[in-house]
């Protein structure tokens, strides 16, 4: 009785998804509906060069499908929309779980959209390394931002993918930018692991972090503060104002003794309350600031170009990836390679080897 009441409370933890794969399936086909939706990727095109954003999320959520044919149809989708992509600024938000990166967005994005900007939102919910499952919780936390009609805000779940972004963050800006949003907006699940993921698919990469000072400053790691063009100090309303003030400084010492970025920008500081919505015309011109100065050297461009190539290289590992967990010999032997490795009867390089021979048929 006491297990039938758990299992009904609102309390009771579903569980996630064993990923990958990272979509369930059936829903997917369901909400694309019958195959025919998968006949034509200009059945997707129109609608998203439109802005209807039901057939955004529709794309969107192909993309992220792990099944073949969803993945055939989404590169199609993906080749049609290229074209008219390329016209948006593209943004990183970052900071540690607790810094407020969803009520910054949300004024933000509220800010932006009264200046008659389009905003979409790549929101990136933290997955259960235990259960596999993500809350998927931003439009709720974004409440207002969710139900303005100049804004888009897809929440993902990060499946354990390092960086903080889901494999297909990119591919979702592509299409986002095709439906004629101004502004993309990536939200990280924080720093912890490699924000480099993240880095690498926007033009301006922003840290927000709490109004604290000396020791607790040494919480930033190195690593985050040589990637960000700029650092604000969220929070800094009230009795927090001071200790702001004292953390920006602390900041700005710390960026000195940073190296040059070969983009010949200089990090920038600043204060902002997500809270009392303050400062986010401070953040805005400093993007435009940035966005004018990074066109006028070429690294806009040169940067963007980049971050193709590397992202080809990434493809090339993804698809190597999923060959080799495809592949039925693979398949029939690797569970017993777990349980040598377990057992201690192999070595994992030695397993590693065994397996890559085997899939390439040597």
């Amino acid at each position: 009785m006491k297990d039938k009441e758990n299992k009904n409370s609102a309390l009771h933890v579903q569980k996630g998804i064993e990923q990958p794969p990272q979509t369930n399936e059936d829903a997917i086909g369901k909400f694309l509906g019958s195959k025919k939706a998968l006949s034509s990727a200009d059945e997707f095109l129109e609608p998203i060069l439109k802005g209807d954003r039901t057939m955004l999320s529709r794309a969107i959520t192909l993309i992220e499908s792990t099944n073949d044919q969803h993945q055939q149809r989404a590169q199609e989708v993906i080749e049609k929309c290229l074209p008219h992509s390329e016209k948006c600024i593209r943004i990183g938000i970052t900071g540690v779980p607790g810094v407020g990166k969803s009520t910054f967005i949300e004024a933000f994005g509220d800010y932006l959209t009264k200046l008659g900007k389009k905003v979409a939102v790549l929101a990136i919910d933290p997955s259960s390394q235990k259960s596999k499952g993500s809350i998927l919780g931003d439009k709720t936390r974004m409440e207002k931002l969710a139900t303005n009609p100049d804004a888009f805000i897809r929440p993902s779940p990060s499946a354990g993918t390092l960086g903080g972004v889901t494999r297909k963050t990119r591919e979702s800006v592509v299409l986002c930018e095709a439906a004629g949003y101004d502004v993309i907006i990536i939200e990280t699940v924080g720093v912890g692991q490699s924000e480099t993921a993240a880095r690498s698919m926007v033009d301006f990469f922003l840290l927000l972090q709490l109004p604290v000072a000396g020791d607790e400053l040494q919480g930033i790691k190195r690593g985050i503060m040589e990637m960000v063009d700029a650092i604000f100090i969220n929070k800094s309303e009230g009795d927090m104002h001071q200790k702001a003030k004292l953390a920006e400084a602390e900041i700005k010492n710390a960026l000195h003794m940073m190296p040059p970025q070969a983009s010949g920008w200089t990090p920038q500081t600043g204060l902002c309350s997500a809270l009392e919505k303050t400062g986010m015309d401070k953040v805005w011109n400093m993007v435009v600031d940035y966005e004018k100065a990074m066109k006028a050297n070429g690294w806009f461009v040169e940067n963007r170009k980049t971050q193709e190539i590397k992202r080809m290289e990434q493809s090339i590992m993804e698809i190597l990836q999923s060959d080799f967990y495809k592949n039925e010999k693979v398949q029939n032997i690797i569970e017993q390679m777990r349980k040598d490795i377990y057992n201690s009867k192999i070595s994992p390089y030695n397993a590693a080897h065994k397996l890559v021979d085997l899939f390439y048929g040597k």
